[in-house]
């Protein structure tokens, strides 16, 4: 059980520990120890496997039992050795103080569990309690085997921790050697690197093989995987050994680098894996080809957690699907910033309504043949606590893919018509202006639009003609059914319907003979170009379209508004070929309903 050579071997012969009473001489302290007959032949019989100890820490009683337990038959004598040496107590220094208390007359147990080394050469778990003797100079030690259960416990933790189809570690075990990885300190003074790497990977097409072939089949396939994952391990094994292989669940497997030495480690082990998996796998004479997607991350334990470092393994795996499968995709920082700002938004745009943080600028429609102001375009701004002033550009296609934008476009509507009532009562004398809002298709799909317009315009008292609701060209182009009805009705009760960004879209001109609109709005694509002069000439292309646009459409009926007018060579080349209405920089950016308040003014 110990270093020392076995045989026979004398209390004398035995260098006794700091703790020996120096009083009390060693051939005293035996003859006061050693049990009386009675109690010393229960002792030796004990089925109980028990050790004497004296003050000073040297053996001075043993029975059959301990000797079988520790040394065997036919090994030479425990009495006269140092216990603390036999049986591992002094391995640590908060055991080996506490022995020490016991040994000194301390009334309270200790106990401590040690694997021992037998004189035969296997190992015993032994629970090892030290007890004092109450009016004795000695203290007893009793010894348990508790091998067989240890055995039972590994075997359950080894069920506990790998999983039954692959055999490799389970995603317990790889969430606790990767939190044992980040450790604070885990790697202070080894000369480690104190960086940690992450493959993340998920095979593509997995859930067509169980679907088809069956989940046994499917079974095969993954141990056949886990076979080549564990050798592109083993060629990665490097000076403190091979990487983790586990398997997270279902198809997912997860290949852990301690002690990384870089993205370029991580991008070997990632390529090394793909090319593993792009040969075919033999299951029993039938051929399956699969392939996998990969999220690397890699960075130092410092600046990592285990949830932490999963989420950017997660994000990174969802880039290489999405980037097209079959392959590895490095974590991006900044790509991932503009992932959680997106997400961010998407999140508080329900609460941002309830929470005003919406506000509305409005830009002039101005009209071309005399630079009267004619109408506005109600604008919506997302006023945010933490990214600030945000244009629609950043948050209305969100809006549209949960939902929101119903709620959103409820509230941009009623303010933009309490607006427009307010600017009509404020200024009687000058012809009131119209306010143009953006409706998304959503809105006709998800709630009652013509509902909702008809309640506001009541409410605030707005006529039904100072209203333009604008859907964009490919919304309205081919509607039928309840998106059609919807527009007719609001047609009929004399709200103007507007096309916008018209001409980027399904450009059917024939088909706006049977919708119930009034305006196009000229994508602004065609009006940039739109010059005269010879600095800045007109592209001949788009100086046709737009000519044949507006032509179509006043044979039609309709008013044609530009968009994006930004000098005036364009307004001047656009007012001469009939386009009625412009709309840009060169008018006015978008502006508060104070300074459209201003403008109205300034006409009487």
């Amino acid at each position: 059980m110990s270093a020392q050579p076995e045989g026979p071997t004398t209390a004398a012969e035995v260098s006794a520990p700091d703790l020996r009473p120096k009083f009390i001489t060693e051939s005293e302290r035996v003859r006061e120890c050693r049990p009386g007959p009675v109690h010393g032949a229960a002792f030796l019989a004990a089925p109980q496997p028990m050790l004497l100890v004296g003050r000073d820490g040297v053996i001075v009683g043993a029975n059959a039992a301990a000797r079988a337990l520790l040394h065997g038959e036919g090994t030479g004598p425990l009495v006269g050795r140092v216990a603390a040496d036999l049986l591992d107590l002094g391995s640590d220094p908060r055991t080996q103080d506490a022995y020490r208390e016991v040994l000194r007359g301390r009334q309270a147990p200790l106990g401590r569990t040690r694997r021992l080394k037998h004189a035969a050469g296997h190992s015993v778990w032994v629970r090892i309690t030290v007890s004092p003797v109450p009016g004795a100079e000695v203290v007893l030690l009793s010894l348990n085997d508790i091998s067989a259960h240890r055995d039972l416990q590994a075997g359950l933790r080894h069920l506990q921790t790998h999983d039954p189809v692959t055999r490799l570690p389970n995603r317990a075990l790889f969430f606790e050697r990767l939190t044992g990885a980040l450790e604070a300190g885990a790697y202070e003074g080894t000369g480690a690197t104190g960086r940690v790497g992450l493959c993340y990977l998920d095979l593509d097409g997995f859930k067509a093989v169980n679907d088809t072939l069956g989940h046994h089949v499917g079974d095969r396939l993954l141990a056949a995987v886990a076979e080549r994952l564990t050798h592109c391990a083993d060629l990665a094994r490097h000076a403190t050994g091979a990487p983790l292989v586990a398997r997270l669940g279902g198809d997912e497997f997860a290949l852990l680098m301690e002690d990384s030495t870089g993205t370029e480690q991580l991008a070997d082990l990632a390529e090394t894996v793909l090319e593993a998996l792009r040969e075919p796998f033999d299951l029993s004479g039938q051929l399956l080809s699969v392939s996998a997607s990969i999220g690397v991350v890699e960075r130092d334990v410092a600046d990592a957690s285990p949830m932490g470092l999963m989420q950017a393994a997660d994000t990174t795996l969802y880039w290489a699907k999405a980037d097209g499968k079959a392959r590895w995709t490095l974590f991006d920082p900044e790509r991932n910033a503009r992932r959680v700002t997106r997400q961010a938004l998407s999140s508080g745009l329900r609460p941002a309504v309830e929470r005003d943080e919406f506000v509305l600028a409005y830009q002039p429609l101005v009209r071309l043949e005399d630079g009267g102001l004619r109408g506005v375009e109600a604008l919506v701004r997302w006023r945010h606590p933490e990214f600030g002033l945000l244009t629609p550009n950043r948050f209305i296609a969100l809006a549209e893919e949960d939902g929101s934008i119903v709620q959103l476009g409820r509230w941009v509507l009623e303010t933009a018509c309490r607006q427009a009532r307010a600017w009509q009562l404020a200024h009687p004398d000058v012809a009131p202006v119209f306010v143009s809002v953006n409706v998304a298709v959503r809105q006709v799909w998800d709630s009652d639009l013509v509902a909702d317009v008809a309640r506001i315009l009541a409410e605030t008292g707005l006529p039904a003609e100072l209203l333009q609701l604008e859907l964009t060209e490919s919304a309205v182009m081919g509607s039928t059914g309840r998106p059609l009805r919807a527009l007719q009705d609001l047609s009929d009760m004399g709200v103007r319907i507007a096309i916008d960004d018209f001409g980027t879209g399904y450009s059917n001109l024939a088909y706006l003979s049977r919708l119930p609109v009034s305006v196009l709005k000229l994508d602004g694509a065609f009006v940039r170009g739109f010059e005269d002069g010879a600095s800045a000439p007109t592209e001949p292309a788009d100086a046709l379209i737009v000519e044949a646009m507006v032509q179509l459409a006043h044979r039609l009926g309709l008013t044609v508004t530009a968009e994006c007018v930004e000098t005036l060579d364009q307004a001047d080349r656009l007012r001469r070929i009939g386009c009625d209405t412009g709309q840009g920089y060169l008018y006015s950016r978008p502006v508060a309903a104070e300074r459209i308040s201003e403008l109205l003014a300034e006409r009487r």
